[in-house]
């Protein structure tokens, strides 16, 4: 899942969690120290968001459904797509707009860690997590990440495959979305 998908898992938590888990990606390592308590919490809930979508079946599903050069890449598209369909679905609603500008005041008053530093003010800018309710927006934005991927643009082949299984792929995220708001969002028993 990406940052949309994120923020709606979190969104019930404090504004230090819901940020740990738009920033999550940026953050390496393990030791978690350097961080306030309610932003790490966030880090590892991210994280075990992320394992458990890898695993589910809906996703290795699609994954084996791509084509087989550009398999390998294929949950970096997925996990983008799966905010395309979300952002879809939620566009326009009162939490929808409520969580986007949230998230968006976040990130603008607390820098981003390290690779995602310059890369979180053009979210905020352009309004990526509005402007993924375009299918068009979104297969850009999974051709850009893949032109910071070393060698050929993986991501960017992907894209004819992503509209040809578009039907498909929202099938998936459906079943996804379903289990992960049951068993992902917060508050869980388990988040440290």
């Amino acid at each position: 899942m990406n940052f949309l998908a994120h923020a709606w898992l979190a969104h019930r938590g404090s504004d230090e969690f819901l940020y740990g888990n738009l920033i999550a990606d940026g953050v390496k390592g393990s030791d978690l120290t350097a961080w306030p308590q309610e932003v790490a919490k966030g880090i590892r809930h991210h994280r075990r968001v992320d394992v458990w979508v890898d695993k589910h079946p809906s996703v290795q599903g699609a994954r084996q459904r791509a084509p087989s050069p550009q398999r390998r890449y294929a949950g970096i598209a997925l996990d983008i797509v799966w905010d395309h369909f979300l952002a879809r679905q939620q566009a326009g609603g009162a939490l929808n707009e409520a969580l986007v500008e949230r998230c968006y005041q976040l990130l603008t008053e607390w820098p981003a860690p390290n690779r995602l530093a310059a890369m979180m003010p053009l979210l905020v800018e352009h309004d990526w997590l509005r402007g993924y309710a375009d299918f068009e927006f979104t297969c850009r934005a999974i051709a850009g990440v893949g032109k910071r991927l070393s060698g050929p643009n993986r991501l960017a082949e992907l894209v004819p495959w992503l509209n040809d299984n578009y039907y498909l792929l929202e099938q998936d995220f459906q079943a996804l979305w379903v289990e992960s708001t049951s068993l992902l969002s917060y508050p869980l028993s388990q988040v440290d």
